[in-house]
């Protein structure tokens, strides 16, 4: 597939609608988002939406060059806020992720490194490695920004897949304590231990979303919901998590936007129905930001979209992407991001810095005016500097962490850094490592570890670091674990 359906590289950190670093005096009249200042234009505080779709792949949207998909909506969010080329999800499978936005911690901390419940049994007879040992739940003494932001007033509701209470039993009931209102939400709908729905159409099987209107969509009836919430609490400050279980398995669209999709299948679009659930993905989006518009609300709220891993690759085509899900390479980790925040964020910007999904939590306190509790460990790092053009980021890499397997088995277990435009791959079943330069090589096909020995051992010690710092668990190798 040709690179023109890319518009990615800015040739610098921002462009299209950017206006570039801004005088000093107007940063500090910015100040840190974390006083007065910040909340000076208006007497309410800053609403928070923040959108998770899982399994969205980097090119499941228009707006990310694949023309040939239908997301006029998310395009139209785009256009009035910046978009960021080089987002990261903080895993290549979903759990990780969700903790590690809730938390602002990175998976190798929380010591939650794949999907729940993690099982020995997706671990192939000819590993030499059983996978490192991992939580199945996040567990309630974390201390997520949905307690934070309530406990600062904030009314906080949440919707759709949570996937962080534990094992998997009927209607997805896993443990309680570890529920979304036990972290922090007033209401919950639709979180419990599912991975994937039952089904699209309700009647839903999910024990905390009572049947309404049989054949109902499920994507539709999240943001039905949403709305509800966001009416509710259209005099207060409020915190929306919307994380819709679509695009995931199972592949379940409206039979009419099917029939939109095939016979169109080829480059941008493997599977008519995966393509059907996008374009409803975006319809929803599109009534969820105009209730904002009609409230007007929009003004004073930040919209966050996001993915919580890259794309399945039984369904999505993730070129120019190598791999998808379940994998450390870009197809599995790079995810889109869009953020909006009239006032603050100018319109169409686009950034090309790392950022990951840690980010996301000293970037929510900033806007609600909060600060990070001192003595807690955080691996994100406030976003405002990027949003506002005022300066950027302390930090010099970013890493990942993936000591597991996934379903299919065949992922290489490994972590990554990502420092620059450069990215080393670790793998731990021979210690072999990757090299690649993501600005020249964005498929990830020229290994540069032989031909750039040096960059690859100073990359390889600060993952080491990292890795020592944060205190991840890695795989133990099978004759070991047996012998115990």
């Amino acid at each position: 597939m040709s690179d023109s359906r890319i518009d990615q590289r800015s040739g610098g950190v921002f462009a299209r609608g950017s206006v570039g670093p801004r005088l000093m005096a107007a940063a500090c009249l910015w100040i840190t988002f974390s006083g007065v200042t910040a909340l000076s234009a208006a007497d309410k505080k800053t609403n928070i939406v923040l959108v998770m779709v899982d399994d969205l792949g980097w090119m499941d949207l228009h707006c990310q060059g694949n023309k040939r998909l239908s997301t006029p909506h998310i395009d139209r969010l785009a256009s009035q806020g910046m978009r960021f080329t080089d987002a990261y999800a903080a895993a290549p499978v979903c759990s990780p992720t969700r903790a590690a936005v809730l938390t602002g911690q990175s998976p190798a901390r929380l010591h939650l490194t794949t999907h729940i419940p993690d099982r020995e049994g997706f671990t192939p007879q000819d590993s030499r490695l059983l996978p490192a040992q991992t939580h199945d739940q996040l567990a309630a003494e974390h201390i997520t920004v949905a307690e934070r932001l309530k406990q600062a007033g904030y009314a906080t509701g949440f919707f759709g897949k949570w996937h962080l209470a534990g094992r998997s039993q009927r209607m997805g009931l896993g443990l309680a304590e570890c529920y979304p209102e036990n972290q922090g939400f007033d209401l919950n709908l639709g979180g419990c231990a599912y991975g994937g729905p039952p089904t699209y159409f309700d009647p839903y099987r999910i024990h905390n979303l009572k049947s309404r209107r049989p054949g109902e969509y499920l994507t539709d009836r999240l943001v039905d919901e949403s709305i509800d919430f966001i009416r509710a609490h259209q005099e207060d400050p409020f915190m929306l998590f919307l994380w819709n279980y679509t695009v995931h398995w199972p592949v379940e669209a409206k039979p009419e936007i099917i029939a939109k999709y095939k016979g169109r299948e080829g480059p941008g679009i493997k599977n008519a129905g995966y393509a059907a659930m996008i374009e409803i993905l975006d319809s929803a989006m599109g009534r969820l930001l105009a209730e904002l518009d009609a409230l007007k609300l929009s003004e004073r709220t930040l919209v966050i979209f996001t993915s919580d891993n890259g794309a399945f690759l039984g369904v999505s085509d993730n070129s120019p992407l190598r791999s998808g899900k379940g994998y450390l390479y870009e197809g599995g980790i790079r995810v889109p991001l869009i953020v909006r925040w009239p006032g603050h964020v100018d319109p169409g910007s686009l950034c090309d810095t790392p950022v990951i999904s840690m980010d996301f939590y000293p970037t929510i306190l900033a806007a609600a005016g909060l600060t990070p509790q001192a003595g807690r460990p955080l691996d994100g790092e406030n976003l405002m500097p990027l949003l506002s053009q005022t300066g950027s980021l302390k930090r010099s890499a970013i890493y990942f962490h993936y000591p597991n397997f996934a379903w299919h088995k065949d992922n290489r277990l490994g972590s990554v850094v990502r420092h620059g435009k450069y990215k080393l791959i670790e793998y731990f079943d021979d210690n072999s490592v990757e090299l690649y330069d993501l600005e020249a090589d964005l498929r990830e096909t020229r290994d540069l570890s032989r031909e750039l020995p040096d960059t690859a051992r100073r990359l390889q010690r600060e993952l080491h670091g990292w890795r020592q710092k944060s205190g991840a668990r890695l795989p133990r190798k099978r004759d070991a674990a047996a012998s115990r």
